[in-house]
Order: structure tokens, then C-alpha cells, then sequence
């Protein structure tokens, strides 16, 4: 059993249970619920746009604690200044250490750029709580659904005017996708089986996407010179959370690696 194949076993026991606990209806009703998500394809395509889509991530299965020092109103506020494309929040809590407070308090402080809930979607309630707490993203992993979830879920999605990140780490993951046109898809450098990362991987496949779709390029960016060839490669967006939490001060270090870019 893989670490990705846990997960997704643990996840799913996790949803049924807040499910019988909390009814759609709530969700519906919610505050947050009726706002207007911001749109990532926008923000990624602007003029000036950095591209870059920083995380918020105190831990991973893979490297345990990365920065439970560093709070979300100080990353938060630190990306902003960087002035980031998106922010990803990890609301996982069994093994990332996120949680959906987490998204919610970044929200407030955030009201400018599209926030992605970074998280394992295994069921539709998960996509109408995302909407209910504030997100403007949503995170589909191929590989851990069908042809069918993923053409579904990203229905719903759209229809709730949430933007939808497809992550794909193989040829066939790419197949699953009912129609690449038009469609936001990140390519992971980490094998999430082996938790390996690989940055050739992302341009191998990057020829396989059509150029109608926006190409993202996440894990495992550490240098602001990757960036610059990904780019020659037709990528518009970078996803980057490690890099940046490791630090100390991680919107400094992401202002730094920001300056770099240009």
C-alpha cells in the first residue's frame, strides 16, 4: 500500500463521517457561500503575473515537520507582498497538518488573490465545503479517480464558479481528463507513490497538453532559474510550498526567489 493509496483509504472514512455530521444544507447557507470566486486562470494569465502559487504546508508524509513555527496570518501576509499568483492551503490534518480554519483565516487577510484548497477529493461534499470556506480552487488528483469523478466533480466545480487544478502525473492520469481544452492542469515533478521528484517528467508530458490549456508546474521547484526553462516550455504557473516553508520567514523567501524571476 503506497502513501498515496493511505490517504485516499483514510480520507474517505474521514468525509463519510463529517458528512453524517454536517448537512449540505449548512454548507448552502454558509456565509462565505455566495461570494464570487476570484478566478486562477485570470490571475495566472494577467499582465505581470509572478505565476507562482505559493503553499502553506507544515508538514508532509515524506518529510514530516517542514514549519509548524510559522503562522498562516504571517505566510498569508507575506505572499501578498510578494505578490503571488495564487496561495495553496493545505487543509489536510492526518497528514499534512492543515486544516479548513486555516483557509478560512487566510480568507480574511486575503480577499485579492484566488486561494487554492489544497486537499484529496474523494466526494463531491468536499467541493461545496471548499466553496462554503472561502476557496476559489479546487485540487482533482487523477490518480485517484475515475475518468468519470473527474469529468463530474469538475461539473460541479465549474457550476459552483470554483476554478478546478487537475493533477496529472502520467500519461494516462492526462487521458482520464474528458477534453484538455481550456482546463487549468498541473503536472507533479513528485512521483506520489515513490514521493520522488523529477522536473523532466513535467516537460515530457507538458508536450502532451494543448496549448488552449494553462500548464503548471508543482513540486520541487528550488531555484528561480527552473522557472525561466519550464517557461520556454509553455508553463504559466509554478506551484511552490516547500521551498518557501523551510525558511525561517517564508514570504521573505519568497519575495527573494520573486526577484530572482524577473
Amino acid at each position: 500500500m503506497t502513501i498515496l493509496d493511505k490517504i485516499i483509504a483514510f480520507k474517505k472514512k474521514e468525509v463519510a463521517k463529517i458528512k453524517a455530521d454536517v448537512p449540505l444544507k449548512k454548507l448552502v447557507e454558509s456565509p462565505k457561500f455566495n461570494r464570487t470566486p476570484l478566478s486562477l486562470k485570470k490571475s495566472l494569465l494577467e499582465v505581470g503575473s509572478t505565476g507562482i502559487i505559493a503553499e502553506f504546508k507544515r508538514q508532509s508524509p515524506s518529510k514530516g515537520i517542514i514549519n509548524d513555527k510559522a503562522t498562516i496570518a504571517e505566510v498569508t501576509n507575506g505572499y501578498l507582498d510578494a505578490n503571488v499568483a495564487a496561495q495553496s492551503i493545505l487543509t489536510d490534518t492526518s497528514f499534512f497538518g492543515g486544516t479548513m480554519a486555516d483557509l478560512m483565516e487566510a480568507r480574511v487577510i486575503n480577499q485579492s488573490k484566488p486561494i487554492l484548497r489544497k486537499d484529496f477529493v474523494v466526494d463531491g461534499f468536499q467541493i461545496v465545503e471548499a466553496k462554503a470556506i472561502g476557496a476559489d480552487v479546487i485540487l482533482l488528483i487523477a490518480s485517484c479517480l475515475t475518468s468519470t469523478e473527474l469529468k463530474n466533480y469538475g461539473n460541479l466545480a465549474t457550476d459552483l464558479g470554483l476554478s478546478v487544478l487537475y493533477e496529472v502525473h502520467t500519461q494516462e492520469d492526462l487521458d482520464k481528463i474528458n477534453d484538455l481544452d481550456n482546463k487549468i492542469i498541473g503536472i507533479n515533478n513528485r512521483n506520489l507513490k515513490t514521493f520522488e521528484v523529477d522536473l523532466e517528467h513535467s516537460i515530457k508530458l507538458a508536450n502532451q497538453i494543448p496549448d488552449t490549456s494553462i500548464k503548471v508546474s508543482e513540486s520541487g521547484i528550488s531555484d528561480p532559474k527552473i522557472i525561466t526553462g519550464l517557461k520556454e516550455f509553455g508553463f504559466q504557473g509554478f506551484l511552490i510550498g516547500e521551498n518557501f516553508m523551510k525558511e525561517e520567514n517564508p514570504g521573505e523567501a519568497c519575495q527573494d526567489f520573486i526577484n530572482q524571476i524577473r
